[in-house]
């Protein structure tokens, strides 16, 4: 690294990281490749490198930029110049806005003579913001591979045939109504993805992609597609799930290669036999077999309406005027009535983790759910739509209560619910009726009854405790107020706990409120009960305390002597005009304010341990979780099969939506690059009924030479939570004061690399591989391995593209259900033994990557058959070795 920096003259950009190996702090540049996406201020970087070293940037093939970057502009009007590109990436994405969502790039256009780029092979442009294709791309004479999904586009050039070398091209998410004919004339396309656009038809000239082995139009708003499509010999896959579809070609089951025929949640009544009895077509969520109902039917009349099951990869599905009923694969469930959408309209969801910046829980408010939000925002719908949200169920029910909260945009309000149990799988669920579309949460809150106050008077009581009551007397208001009551019922074993006083007591906790900020004209009457054992037979006045308290709980004032206590034999009565927190207590203490400041302080808090296991087959595999401290037990049972570990940590405090992280120490670190990182350490928010745990990966940076290495991993706060009381945001100031626990993390000794020895290692067995010929080059087990690593979630899409069938995906997948890594090595393993006689396969392995778009696997592979090739040929012309010599040699350049 410190060559090379000194090579691009970097100097002192060049610094020791945290090891004491160098790291190059200015790019990310290995021998033909500039990988600067990773860096938030990527393009000031490349502009430097520009300048300061041009002769050799201008050499590089393969290129990364985030197009989130302020200096995109200035960067673009640069690359015309880079004459050897094959590979460019500008893509967003790279930044998240306040809900969790990732941000597009700035990208509207490239510069005009970006087609002087003759080498470039592939382009992604996703995430960005183009309306149109810029024009300087049809003029690339060597382009394969396109992307420009989830972005704005609304058609197509109409000379897009001319990119005659495409063999794939991705424009997913976008806004696409229509396609142009010369799509036809792109002869040598393999994969082509036109999923969630808004496609009403599809040109006849489709049929004359004679190459295309999977076709993507799900998500769209077709209702017929041409008979044309069965002209598409090669195709294999064929998705059109969640259109419109009314009726489709019977052809379609005679083309000889295909494999599956998606047709999942159209408006299908009926199909050709020949589609509906073949294994590889999907039918699910269509009304087959049901009469078209008539204009004047309505639910009333017993028609049944379409219901959608949506599976775990789709984000999306269509309403149209006749309504429907649609199942996520969350459980989450939408009942459209007929006429509550007018014109077909195409609905968008996504779940998102709930961040406190945006997500504001009032005082005592549990989260039960994660974030839904649903698009189009603000569309309003002619009838309420129906939502069904399951939740974690909180521990009592009696004195809260559970709503559904949405966001308008600018604030949170709570929506009318109503909450029930299902039968057979005993989960709860919250319903609610809405005219539009935002975000939803499901909380639970102090139950909260709530009435108009008319010029007349009225009386307000508590449902939780009837004998809580606010009296409004005559003339208490000119205009029409809304008044909210809520009680907070405090245990006289707490009090005693947290005060360590057995003679203190305390009433219920009462909050009123009121949505004008003008006082009442004239004094409100509230009748509180008495703290637990004290009567007004041994009611001792000096002891009795009446608490003001703001609607922070930051403050708590002894009004006693500023207004006229009353009292019965089990109530306290007393006038105001303004509304606030209001607490009764009884203590022989003088200064009260303070100790109810403390109480209620507790009172938000929750007391939990935090956890770190690690599993048995797999200890570089570490399960962080914070758990409340009566489900510590429960938790450690249900794992104790999987997973060993030291014991919890002692038992912390943390506040509702509070945030922490998670540090690993003494030679044990994490991948930084991970979105959840934060300055090397893991990012959490507590919630106290949602599952705070992550399971990642850990290694170790040093040598360990055969040996363990014992670490650790040590618990910090973060930002101080908003309004939370003073004095706990004065104690949590300081380094010292963020620590939470510590718990220790050993790493077992290294075991041999995978493939070094041929016994079974985690049941999986690695016999030697050289998958190829020696003149070609040869893939080995360690450059599969290499691979393996960069896969990620696509395992399952390069499988298919390699041929491994459905059944092989799905087994592989149950087989390995809780190990991503192990179901990328079974994938990969077993297809290069079922093809490892195979001169081709190869080839196929780089074909079938790049169909699943990931070109960057594609080059490695390239480039490790290329350094195969470049020895074999040296090693012939330097010592004429014969055949099997040669071979060796090559694999050994590869390993």
């Amino acid at each position: 690294t410190q060559k090379m920096a000194e090579l691009l003259g970097l100097g002192d950009e060049c610094e020791e990281g945290a090891s004491g190996a160098p790291t190059l702090a200015g790019s990310c540049l290995a021998d033909n490749r500039l990988n600067l996406d990773v860096y938030p201020d990527c393009c000031r970087r490349f502009l430097q490198l520009f300048e300061g070293r041009r002769r050799e940037v201008v050499q590089v093939e393969f290129l990364r930029l985030s197009s989130n970057d302020r200096l995109l502009g200035t960067t673009l009007d640069i690359l015309p110049h880079m004459k050897h590109l094959k590979s460019l990436v500008l893509k967003g994405g790279h930044a998240r806005d306040e809900f969790g969502a990732c941000q597009h790039g700035s990208l509207t256009s490239l510069p005009p003579d970006i087609g002087n780029l003759r080498c470039l092979t592939h382009l992604d442009l996703s995430f960005n913001s183009l309306s149109t294709l810029p024009s300087g791309i049809l003029h690339l004479p060597s382009l394969r591979v396109l992307l420009v999904s989830h972005n704005s586009l609304v058609a197509l050039p109409k000379d897009f045939g001319s990119l005659s070398k495409l063999t794939f091209f991705s424009a997913m998410k976008n806004q696409l109504r229509d396609l142009p004919q010369s799509i036809g004339e792109l002869a040598l396309l393999q994969v082509l993805d036109f999923s969630e656009n808004a496609l009403e038809c599809l040109p006849e000239e489709i049929g004359n992609l004679h190459n295309c082995t999977e076709l993507d139009l799900s998500g769209n708003r077709l209702s017929s597609i041409p008979d044309s499509l069965a002209n598409l010999k090669s195709l294999r896959r064929l998705h059109l799930h969640s259109n419109l579809l009314v009726t489709v070609p019977a052809s379609l089951a005679s083309l000889p290669n295909l494999s599956r025929l998606d047709l999942q949640n159209n408006c299908l009544r009926a199909v050709p036999p020949e589609i509906q009895t073949s294994p590889f077509v999907c039918l699910r969520g269509n009304p087959l077999g049901e009469t078209e109902p008539s204009p004047q039917a309505d639910e009333s009349s017993g028609g049944e309406l379409q219901r959608l099951f949506l599976a775990s990869g789709e984000d999306s599905f269509t309403v149209t005027s006749e309504g429907c009923k649609v199942v996520l694969a969350c459980g989450i469930r939408f009942y459209f009535p007929p006429g509550a959408a007018s014109d077909p309209l195409r609905i968008y969801f996504r779940s998102l983790a709930p961040n406190p910046q945006w997500v504001k829980l009032r005082h005592h408010d549990v989260l039960l759910s994660r974030v839904l939000e649903l698009q189009p925002h603000g569309v309003t719908f002619q009838q309420e739509v129906q939502i069904w949200m399951p939740y974690a169920s909180p521990q009592t029910l009696h004195e809260r209560e559970v709503v559904v909260r949405t966001f308008s945009g600018q604030s949170w309000s709570d929506l009318k619910t109503r909450v029930e149990q299902k039968r057979k799988s005993k989960k709860h669920v919250a319903q609610c009726s809405v005219l539009h579309f935002s975000w939803f949460l499901v909380v639970s809150r102090l139950v909260q009854n709530e009435c108009k106050v008319p010029t007349e008077g009225t009386l307000l009581f508590s449902s939780v405790d009837p004998n809580i009551k606010v009296t409004f007397p005559p003339g208490v208001t000119e205009e029409t107020r809304s008044v909210k009551l809520q009680v907070l019922p405090i245990s006289a074993e707490e009090i005693e706990e947290i005060t360590a006083d057995a003679g203190c007591r305390a009433s219920l906790l009462l909050c009123l409120s009121q949505n004008s900020l003008v006082d009442f004209l004239r004094p409100v009457r509230i009748q509180l009960p008495l703290p637990p054992g004290v009567t007004g037979l041994n009611l001792d006045r000096s002891r009795l305390h009446l608490l003001h308290g703001d609607l922070e709980g930051q403050t708590w004032d002894d009004i006693t002597s500023q207004v006229v206590l009353e009292f019965t034999h089990l109530y306290a009565v007393f006038e105001v005009t303004h509304f606030s927190w209001y607490w009764l207590w009884y203590t022989t203490k003088t200064y009260i304010g303070g100790i109810a400041k403390k109480v209620y302080e507790r009172l938000r808090m929750y007391q939990v341990n935090f956890i770190a296991l690690q599993r048995k087959k797999d200890p570089e595999q570490v399960l962080l979780q914070c758990v409340p401290k009566h489900k510590v037990d429960p938790v450690l049972k249900k794992l104790q099969d999987r997973y060993r570990g030291p014991e919890p940590s002692d038992m912390v405090e943390m506040f509702e939506g509070e945030q922490f992280f998670a540090a690993f120490e003494r030679g044990i670190s994490i991948d930084m690059d991970r979105p959840d990182c934060v300055d090397g350490r893991l990012s959490f928010i507590f919630y106290s009924h949602l599952k705070n745990m992550k399971e990642i990966y850990v290694t170790s940076p040093v040598d360990r030479k055969g040996q363990a290495v014992k670490g650790q991993v040590s618990f910090y706060r973060g930002a101080v939570p908003e309004s939370i009381p003073e004095d706990a945001s004065r104690r949590r100031k300081g380094p010292d004061s963020l620590w939470l626990a510590t718990l220790p993390i050993k790493l077992p000794r290294l075991k041999p690399r995978w493939g070094e020895n041929p016994s079974p290692l985690n049941s999986f067995s690695f016999p030697p591989l050289n998958l190829g010929n020696a003149e070609t080059g040869y893939l080995t087990q360690a450059n599969l391995l290499s691979i393996a690593r960069r896969v990620g979630a696509d395992w399952q899409t390069i499988g298919l593209n390699l041929g491994l069938t459905y059944q092989q995906i799905e087994r592989i997948g149950y087989n390995n259900r809780e190990d991503l890594d192990k179901q990328i090595l079974d994938m990969l393993f077993s297809w290069a033994q079922q093809n490892s006689e195979d001169p081709d396969c190869v080839s196929k392995l780089i074909t079938a990557v790049k169909q699943s778009g990931r070109q960057d696997i594609a080059d490695e592979v390239e480039t490790i058959i290329e350094l195969g090739r470049q020895k074999y040929r040296e090693s012939i012309r330097r010592v004429g070795l014969e055949q099997e010599s040669s071979t060796e040699d090559s694999a050994i350049a590869m390993t």
